[in-house]
């Protein structure tokens, strides 16, 4: 998610990192698990502290019981190509009625959508 969204290729990634675009992807899509070292190669290629790729996990050393499940739903919204560019688009449309007729198109084409699988 950080990559795409400062549109940085999977290739100019793997290059600053000393890998190959294929292993990249491999981290991306959890085929292949990432060392710490790398991890934090990563964030310093991308700019971000480590605790980034950590957003939205329960504190393991915390008693309470973190709900994660709203930060896990914009995670796994933005992890999308589809998300990402949504979630960069929308807000230039600077018409509130237009994005509120765009929203509800979408809410409608889901609920469709869900009418057709069940």
């Amino acid at each position: 998610m950080r990559r795409r969204s400062l549109g940085v290729s999977q290739e100019k990634l793997a290059d600053d990192l000393g890998l190959t675009f294929q292993q990249v992807q491999k981290y991306e899509r959890g085929a292949n698990r990432v060392s710490a070292s790398k991890l934090y190669e990563i964030a310093r290629s991308l700019q971000t502290p480590v605790a980034f790729f950590f957003e939205g996990l329960n504190d393991p050393t915390s008693a309470s019981a973190y709900d994660s499940a709203p930060d896990a739903f914009v995670h796994d919204f933005l992890m999308t190509n589809e998300g990402l560019e949504l979630a960069a688009v929308f807000p230039k449309v600077k018409k509130s009625r237009l994005r509120r007729r765009i929203l509800d198109l979408v809410r409608t084409m889901a609920e469709e959508d869900d009418l057709e699988i069940a």
